[in-house]
């Protein structure tokens, strides 16, 4: 009869291969990554309730749903005055700095994305224009532009 023994009845170890395993994790992660990128947001597509239209009745296909308005890019243009600068959003005088960021405001509550080009006259101060750019962006305006001149021909 013999004797049991640890040393003899030793099986060998058990090698895990995990390199496959990983690459096929990798390459599944790799592939969700990318085809995520490519799914269509939800709510991103512009839309418009009638509040004529209750339920799930019938509705009248022949007559299309109305345009959205497109905003056009807002120019604010700072002059020199006589006593300091001049503003104007599209042409319309704005009488002070106060009055520029309520109109600025109002622009950004609508769309906050829509395009602002400042305009400065060359002869107004560097601070009067950062005043404006500053004011631009505290009010949530994201596209603010700096017009420029090309050459003169």
């Amino acid at each position: 009869m013999r004797w049991p023994s640890p040393f003899r009845d030793r099986r060998p170890a058990v090698e895990l291969q995990l390199t496959p395993m990983i690459d096929c994790v990798f390459l599944l992660m790799v592939y969700f990554i990318w085809s995520s990128s490519f799914a269509i947001v939800e709510m991103s597509l512009p839309s418009e309730l009638s509040a004529q239209q209750t339920g799930s009745g019938p509705t009248n296909p022949d007559v299309p749903p109305p345009p959205e308005a497109d905003f056009e890019r807002i120019v604010v243009r700072v002059l020199q005055g006589d006593g300091g600068p001049v503003w104007q959003v599209n042409d319309a005088p704005v009488v002070s700095l106060a009055d520029l960021r309520d109109a600025l405001a109002g622009i950004a509550r609508i769309k906050r994305d829509a395009p602002v080009v400042l305009d400065p006259d060359p002869n107004v101060p560097l601070g009067d224009v950062i005043d404006v750019f500053d004011l631009s962006r505290l009010v949530g305006l994201e596209k603010i532009q700096f017009a420029t001149s090309g050459p003169e021909l």
